[in-house]
């Protein structure tokens, strides 16, 4: 089960904010405060054109377009302005009627001299009798990272229908802001599905190229009567708490994991030939066959399909594809037409056969001057030498003759990786009896008995070796000459290449013990200082523990992925059929690994809210800090939420109690 923090998310109640501070005065820290509106906030039976709102001290605002959101929304967005103290809403859409508005403001409200942001300040009138109360409030986060979701919309529906998300506008919405924090206000009583969006092109419901995230559970709004204590200052500076009653708005701590379903339209993007060995092409979407490709005319026989005249190299979702043309009467030739067939999606959202006919031609600009010296190399370099003494007469190649390069990946070598060969052409062959993995031993070269195959990063290129490392040990590898060869006929020279075996001291160890999770496959990630996984091991069903071996020292962070189908990667969710995207947690430190180190330590996912896991050194989505305000510590992950004045009374904001463990069940999601 996953829980937020929302202690951390009390309510938005700021305290009063001056107007400026004297020179040499403390620095003025709070948002600005409301003093009035017309209409009044809450106000029933009203249509304004305009509305306006006075603070008391001079404001600013940030991005207005984007952040503030009028609920239900309008298909012309309100001009917003300030001048001064003043903030002027200015409709140019039609107001319905009997209906409760809300106007959102969320963190685009900062005082003038300072910047202090005023957060979560909205405004909310009805045109008919009455007024809506009800809140639903919580926090939407990247399933993949857990980063928080700046400006994205949330929005519900009172329709439960699985259609509406695809077809309905939202009936009421709000913006996260900076934190990920969100309070969709004025809901009448019922039940509703809650979802969250990246709206890209403002029609406010969902298209399938769209950022998402939904909740499981149908959502009904209530209330419930607290007490609240306030803080009651007099003018000689002493205080007094007062206690009153307030009202709490459930539920709090609702919890969105947006992703995206990487849907893409299948079409061809772009076809070249980058060279006169090569021509590539590239689709819009994965595809699970690849395209049917044959010789239109031009150089080779027409009819004839690539496989026979060329070798690929593709990506696994085989939506990049490099085609090595190994016929060099086409190599030769600058102009070459192709008939090239494939599945494109249509306007009904379905793929249909397409066949188009492109030309791929390469013309070298610098033709003619690579010609020109080539030829005056042939001509000042002799066929042949005579040595003095012996007599014997040495040919040698042609100057212009090309040669298979030969290369090792690393000079140093890892314990717990293969060795790799990599060509510089596609290979035809490597010849095994002229392959030498030679290990020193005693001052001797000493040939081992190791075996190669092609390698599945690049098959065309590349071969791995698989070897059980001595370490600290001193290796060589020898490729004899001719014994590579491409698939033009291009041989190599000899090779060779020392390299050293890492000491198994050069290394570190992590080993997770993870409670709870007994029966479930996961997937363990240590990661940079840019979010960016660098190792990976997967814990199986049945295992408690998890080792990381063969680590470099330096400085990581942990991610942990629920791998609910078991394929050994995070998978993203499927709106059409109600799947979240796979679970996602954070080591909440950062791991500080150093050379000859086995680090053993205890990860229970569940100890931390989701919310307050991940380390703010490697959030992209930083919340700005106040003037002065330092950012969280390495050890000590807080999150800061600014406060907001609430001119409709109650608690307002996101929550009114509860501590860093977690407020209630909410935020709460069963565990697939």
């Amino acid at each position: 089960m996953r829980l937020l923090a929302w202690g951390a998310i009390s309510s938005l109640l700021a305290a009063c904010a001056s107007m400026g501070r004297p020179e040499g005065g403390a620095r003025d820290e709070n948002p600005p405060v409301f003093v009035r509106s017309d209409p009044a906030p809450g106000a029933v039976n009203t249509t304004p054109k305009r509305i306006n709102v006075i603070f008391d001290e001079n404001i600013q605002l940030e991005d207005a377009f984007s952040k503030v959101v009028v609920s239900p929304a309008q298909k012309t967005p309100p001009t917003i302005s300030s001048n001064g103290r003043r903030l002027t809403v200015d409709f140019r859409d039609t107001l319905m009627s009997n209906t409760t508005y809300t106007i959102d403001f969320a963190d685009a409200i900062k005082d003038l001299n300072e910047g202090n942001i005023l957060d979560g300040f909205a405004m909310d009138f009805s045109t008919g009798p009455t007024l809506d109360t009800l809140r639903i409030s919580g926090m939407v986060l990247q399933a993949e990272n857990l980063e928080p979701a700046q400006g994205m919309l949330v929005g519900v529906y009172s329709n439960l229908s699985d259609t509406a998300i695809h077809t309905l506008p939202f009936e009421r919405i709000a913006r996260t802001n900076q934190y990920g924090q969100f309070t969709i206000r004025n809901l009448k009583e019922g039940e509703y599905r809650i979802f969250a969006l990246n709206d890209l092109n403002r029609d406010y419901h969902w298209d399938r190229s769209e950022d998402i995230a939904f909740y499981d559970f149908t959502v009904r709004p209530y209330t419930e009567a607290i007490e609240v204590t306030d803080t009651l200052y007099a003018s000689d500076g002493s205080d007094s708490l007062f206690v009153r009653q307030g009202t709490r708005y459930l539920p709090n701590d609702i919890l969105l994991s947006w992703f995206n379903e990487n849907y893409k339209s299948a079409y061809l993007s772009d076809y070249k030939r980058p060279d006169a060995r090569r021509i590539t092409l590239t689709f819009g979407a994965p595809a699970d066959s690849l395209p049917k490709i044959t010789i239109v005319d031009g150089a080779g026989t027409p009819g004839a399909d690539i496989s026979e005249w060329a070798r690929l190299k593709a990506n696994a979702t085989l939506d990049t594809l490099e085609y090595w043309i190994a016929d060099t009467t086409i190599v030769q030739s600058d102009s070459l037409r192709l008939s090239v067939g494939y599945f494109r999606t249509d306007t009904t959202d379905q793929l249909t056969w397409k066949a188009d006919t492109l030309r791929f031609n390469f013309r070298d600009p610098d033709k003619k001057k690579k010609e020109k010296e080539k030829k005056k190399k042939k001509d000042e370099r002799p066929a042949f030498i005579v040595d003095s003494i012996s007599g014997d007469t040495t040919f040698l190649p042609p100057a212009d003759m090309e040669y298979l390069t030969l290369r090792t990946l690393s000079q140093t070598q890892d314990l717990n990786k293969p060795l790799i060969l990599e060509a510089s052409l596609p290979l035809e062959n490597l010849d095994s009896a002229g392959v030498h993995v030679e290990m020193l031993i005693d001052t001797v070269w000493t040939e081992l008995d190791v075996k190669f195959r092609p390698d599945s990063s690049d098959m065309l290129m590349r071969r791995r070796f698989d070897i059980d490392w001595e370490p600290g040990a001193k290796y060589r590898l020898k490729v004899d000459t001719l014994a590579a060869m491409s698939i033009y006929n291009v041989w190599n020279r000899p090779f060779s290449q020392e390299f050293t075996a890492k000491q198994t001291e050069d290394y570190s160890k992590l080993i997770f013990t993870l409670p709870g999770l007994d029966s479930i496959q996961a997937v363990v990630q240590l990661l940079s200082s840019s979010d960016a996984p660098v190792y990976q091991a997967v814990k199986a069903p049945g295992a408690t523990t998890v080792e990381l071996p063969y680590l470099n020292p330096g400085t990581y962070y942990a991610r942990l992925i629920i791998d609910a189908n078991r394929n050994g990667k995070w998978d993203t969710g499927s709106v059409r059929d109600s799947i979240q995207p796979e679970e996602v947690y954070y080591f909440a430190k950062k791991f500080e690994l150093k050379k000859n180190w086995d680090v053993e330590q205890t990860w229970n996912i569940y100890e931390l809210p989701v919310d307050a896991q991940k380390p703010y050194a490697i959030k992209k989505n930083k919340p700005k800090l106040k003037r002065g305000e330092k950012a969280p510590g390495e050890e000590e992950e807080e999150d800061e939420f600014g406060g907001g004045y609430d001119p409709f009374g109650g608690t307002g904001g996101i929550n009114t109690g509860g501590n860093r463990g977690g407020f209630g069940s909410g935020g709460r999601r069963p565990m697939r």
